[in-house]
This record gives C-alpha cells, structure tokens and sequence, in this order.
C-alpha cells in the first residue's frame, strides 16, 4: 500500500499542469459562449499535453464584464469572453463594430471580422494590455414591443424601449423617433409586463430565453446591430508562456470560435421556431424599408465613429 501511494504521488507530481490559468464567463453553463469557452480549455489542456490548465469560471462568478476587463488588463484574470460593446469603452474605434446598419447581413460580418480588418481591430487591444484571441458571434439585435408591428421609423414615435447602459444605443433609439430607457436586463420582462416600457431589443435567444415573447409578441427583425464577442488573454499572461504555446492557444481559440458559431446558429434557429409556435407577430423589412431605417441613423456614424472613418470604409468595402 505505501509503494502504490508513493507511485500515485510520483505521477501525479509528473503529470501536474505547468500553468493553470482562470476563463471569465458571465453566461450560464449551457450557453454556446460558455460550452465554446469548455472546448477552448479542453483543447488547449490535450494539445499541450497537460501542461496548461484552463478553469473556466460561468455565470459571472469573476465579475461583470467591465470588472472582468479590468482584471485582464492588471493580470487577475488570465482569459475571457467579452462583448464588443463592453470593449468599445476601453477601446473607442470598436464602435465602428456596432454601428447601426453598418452590415447587409452575418456575411458580411464574418468577411470583416475573419479577414485583414478583423485582424486590425484585435491588434488595436495591444496598447491596452490585451490580447484578442478569436471572435465569437453574438446574433444581430432587433427590435420588439407590446402595442405595435414597426415597418417603417414612424412605426417607433412614442414608444419607449429598453436599451443597455450604452450611449450609442441610446442614441439609436433617439434617431428613430423613439425613447430610450436605461434599465437592468434583469427587470426588463416587469416593465414590459407592467407597461413601464414599450418595448426593447435584442437577438432572438435571449428574447425566447427570458420569455419576454409572452409579453412583447411583435417582433421586427431589422437587425439594427450586430455585436459580436470576442475571447482575450491578458497581455501579462501572454507574455510568461513560449511561442509555441501561443500559437496553440490561438490554434485552439480559432477553433473554439467556430464552435461557438456553430452553436449559436442552432440556438437561434430553435429561438425562431419558438417564436413561430408562441404566435409572435415577426415583420421581415424589405431592402427598401431596411435602407430608411439606416438613412434616419447615419448621423451616429459621424457622432460615434468620426474619427475612424477609415474603418467604417473597410468595413463597408468587405
């Protein structure tokens, strides 16, 4: 018995991680970001034989997503997935990302953000002591209410829609007639439930998901923004670990990010079905109603984005 013990004990010293580093994720277990951040730490763990360890921390338990970035930039935590609209306030040229309108479709996102410009606005997270990884998909966010079906911006006069803690959303939702209000995601089904709001916006999993369809059945799908996420390693972490973890780290997270995709647009095919079963009133705009839509918000691009006009060129040009 004393052998086998101290055998143990020998391969388990033998086979201990060289690293174990901590993954920030505010989204509960089952969710495709959280599943993708799994295979991320499952992948790395089996390609560098053990000797880097990922434990990946769900449902927030590191801290919301402006207090997670924080920590990345000053080495308390070593990697995470974070929205793009939580970057653009480290980072003000990722704004460009959110602008209304600014995508004709998921294609041509995945152009800009796969190709040469994806690859420039990661390296923009260099002088913040931030390393992006891969980019994850986040749907394209629309909008819904209780009272009406919107085809037009007139559709919008008068009512008031929840929006996130975000300037540019907010004044997205001034530019097309209607009124923003600040409020927790959390209490977002009472307003609605009770009147307090009229509406809100977001992708089509999370309105199914927070059942907010029982109670805001008028859905337009105008996709004024697509927001991706993206995976990052803190710029301390990246730089105690060799070339060749590197390179498998952004092998992996590659890998990890088309997994996510994947996952994501399964969910939102099953959210769709959803909405169809629940007896939601989905309005699809036509091109032409797309573009008068777009035509009332342009004024935001100069507002939130002119200084990087040469990025919202490329972005428009993919």
């Amino acid at each position: 018995m004393l052998l086998a013990a101290c055998g143990g004990s020998a391969q388990s010293a033998e086979t201990a991680p060289e690293f174990v580093f901590t993954y920030a994720e505010n989204q509960p277990v089952n969710y495709p970001t959280t599943k993708s951040a799994y295979r991320f730490s499952e992948l790395v763990y089996k390609k560098t034989d053990g000797r880097i360890k990922i434990n990946v921390y769900p449902n927030g338990e590191l801290g919301d997503e402006n207090s997670v970035v924080e920590q990345l930039q000053f080495g308390g935590i070593d990697f995470a997935r974070v929205s793009v609209m939580t970057l653009s306030e480290t980072v003000p040229q990722y704004n460009v990302l959110m602008l209304p309108y600014i995508y004709t479709d998921k294609a041509h996102m995945w152009r800009v953000l796969d190709g040469e410009t994806g690859g420039e606005f990661m390296g923009l997270l260099d002088e913040y002591s931030l390393v992006g990884l891969s980019w994850f998909d986040a749907g394209a966010r629309s909008f819904y209410n209780s009272k009406r079906e919107i085809k037009s911006p007139d559709d919008l006069q008068g009512l008031s829609i929840r929006v996130a803690d975000s300037a540019l959303m907010a004044a997205l939702i001034r530019s097309l007639g209607g009124t923003p209000v600040k409020l927790a995601y959390s209490e977002v089904y009472s307003a609605l439930e009770t009147g307090a709001v009229d509406g809100a916006e977001n992708n089509q999993p999370s309105y199914i998901s927070t059942r907010h369809d029982n109670v805001a059945k008028y859905f337009v799908t105008d996709e004024h923004c697509r927001i991706p996420e993206m995976q990052l390693c803190a710029q301390s972490t990246w730089e105690h670990i060799s070339d060749e973890d590197r390179k498998i780290l952004r092998d992996c997270a590659a890998e990890a990010g088309a997994y996510e995709r994947e996952l994501w647009t399964k969910q939102e095919e099953s959210a769709i079905e959803s909405m169809k079963k629940s007896g939601c009133i989905i309005t699809e705009l036509t091109a032409e109603q797309r573009a008068v839509f777009k035509e009332k918000t342009q004024p935001l691009y100069e507002e939130f984005a002119g200084d990087y006009m040469d990025l919202v060129q490329k972005v428009a040009n993919a």
